[in-house]
């Protein structure tokens, strides 16, 4: 599993983000719906397999995918910061 780095105050639900993974090119999108309740009740949710990543963003490709912490950063290209 990723690091669990903290949570960047910048990235909320409605931030623009790249996700960053090992085996995929850096992708941009909106972050759409934070499960930090989900990952930090300390519940196995009756298994050991397909955790539950914190964040969904939809990918300016068309595409929805889950990170962790780790894997985001704000998108301050795209945001005019």
């Amino acid at each position: 599993m990723p690091e669990q780095n903290p949570v960047k105050p910048d990235i909320v639900v409605g931030a623009r983000v790249r996700v960053r993974r090992e085996t995929e090119t850096t992708a941009q999108g909106v972050v759409i719906e934070d499960f930090a309740e989900l990952t930090t009740s300390g519940q196995s949710l009756g298994r050991d397999w397909a955790p539950v990543h914190r964040w969904a963003v939809a990918l300016d490709d068309g595409r929805l995918v889950f990170a962790h912490d780790g894997e985001l950063d704000v998108d301050t290209a795209s945001s005019g910061q």
